[in-house]
């Protein structure tokens, strides 16, 4: 049976997701809790909350007409909003492996203060 929902492509690694962001190619969204986005988070990347994203808040500005690249910690969380950005009709995927891999591989994180930030 095919899908009648748009699915965006498969899973990035974090250097993927990196160099499409970038690139501008793509928008990073770090779809984790608040505190985590606080410690620490890919510099450049707009916040919305999984929680607030299933609640129906409206997405960041800056995901209109781009493809979205969802984050969390690990993975788990990017893949439900993947599944919402992509039923509400958004090219969208995930990080695979999370914040968590990213952070292993030596990408950028920051913190609220610009300050070098950690992956909770």
């Amino acid at each position: 049976m095919t899908s009648l929902f748009h699915r965006g492509p498969g899973r990035l690694t974090p250097e993927q997701a990196h160099r499409q962001v970038t690139d501008g190619w793509a928008v990073l969204l770090d779809v984790r809790e608040t505190p985590e986005w606080d410690a620490g988070h890919a510099p450049g990347a707009l916040h919305l909350p999984l929680t607030r994203l299933m609640a129906g808040a409206p997405l960041p500005a800056g995901t209109r007409g781009v493809r979205v690249v969802a984050v969390c910690r690990s993975g788990n969380r990017s893949r439900a909003a993947v599944d919402l950005l992509t039923t509400a009709g958004l090219d969208a995927t995930d990080v695979s492996g999370g914040m968590a891999a990213w952070a292993r591989e030596g990408l950028p994180v920051t913190g609220v203060n610009g300050s070098g930030g950690v992956i909770r």
